[in-house]
């Protein structure tokens, strides 16, 4: 499952017009990351969780399906949270022993045929993946045990115990049996309110694993500096040559610029650390610096985030 039904307000404005998960990083909707990343390890279908501009996340997730990977979707007329959206498709999810659940809004890129194997020799229900990022005071972090039993969440949960902790990189795997315990509502978050009472209740059933910066890259993109700097200095990625991909759908690059499939950006426009989103129309002589055009006009992004952008 690839969770992407929220609305993504950190990164307003641009979420006004495309959801989260369809907005373009290097000329590629977001959504295709994820694809691609399942897509090597063998994963053959996929459902996605839309609520926000519905319509438009299916497109970009059909145009971007990898060749043999079937798509399912799942509606939420109301938004049922990270929880709910997983209890809505836990029948599907109980196809696969064990199923692999991933974030919509982020970049990722680790070996998850070893996460895999690692889970499932380990006996537990649940494993959640963190990794160690320069960031992790400002993002939160979860920490286990020498074990890897779940001991905290962010500054919320804490049963002591903690001998290591990462940035939850939204990537986790969980066995069939984990769908047993589900609480019996439909909205509910999934860490705080199902694995963390499940894990009080048995500490070997749900755990994880802390990977360092070499073992997991985790690129995030729920900002407008993190979207900006995504596509303007993204990694190179195990799974997806992405430049390649996005020229052949039409995308072009500059020494520090992104300009989108069908977009029309005349000769005389200066563009210096600028993403230009497919289909928009740049007037003519327009310097474009440090920013995105998108919906009709260019957004200036800052250095870096504010407190309540990042919040």
């Amino acid at each position: 499952m690839i969770v992407a039904a929220g609305l993504g307000t950190r990164l307003r404005p641009f979420t006004h017009w495309r959801p989260k998960p369809a907005v373009p990083v290097r000329g590629l909707p977001l959504i295709a990351y994820p694809l691609a990343l399942l897509a090597r390890a063998g994963v053959s279908e996929v459902v996605i969780n839309v609520h926000h501009l519905p319509g438009v996340l299916r497109a970009a997730a059909e145009a971007s399906v990898p060749a043999g990977m079937k798509l399912h979707f799942s509606g939420e007329d109301e938004l049922l949270h990270t929880g709910g959206a997983i209890r809505r498709v836990a029948s599907f999810l109980r196809e696969s022993d064990p199923c692999l659940v991933l974030g919509g809004d982020m970049i990722v890129d680790l070996d998850l045929k070893g996460l895999v194997r690692r889970h499932t020799h380990s006996g537990r229900s649940v494993t959640a993946l963190m990794t160690e990022h320069p960031r992790a005071a400002e993002f939160g972090t979860i920490g286990l045990d020498g074990e890897g039993r779940l001991r905290r969440i962010g500054q919320r949960i804490d049963w002591g115990g903690e001998e290591q902790a990462g940035v939850y990189s939204w990537v986790n795997v969980l066995s069939a049996r984990a769908f047993d315990t589900l609480p019996e509502r439909d909205s509910f978050s999934h860490l705080d309110e199902w694995w963390a009472p499940w894990a009080k209740r048995e500490p070997d059933a749900v755990g994880g694993e802390v990977l360092d910066a070499a073992r997991c890259r985790w690129i995030p993109v729920g900002t407008p500096t993190e979207y900006l700097a995504a596509n303007l200095d993204l990694p190179t990625l195990s799974y997806l040559d992405v430049d390649t991909a996005a020229r052949a759908a039409g995308a072009r690059f500059g020494p520090r610029s992104v300009i989108g499939a069908l977009a029309t950006v005349p000769d005389d426009v200066a563009l210096v650390d600028a993403v230009v989103w497919d289909r928009e129309s740049v007037p003519a002589g327009s310097v474009l610096e440090r920013g995105v055009f998108a919906g009709g006009r260019f957004h200036l992004v800052p250095a870096t985030d504010t407190k309540e952008a990042s919040s």
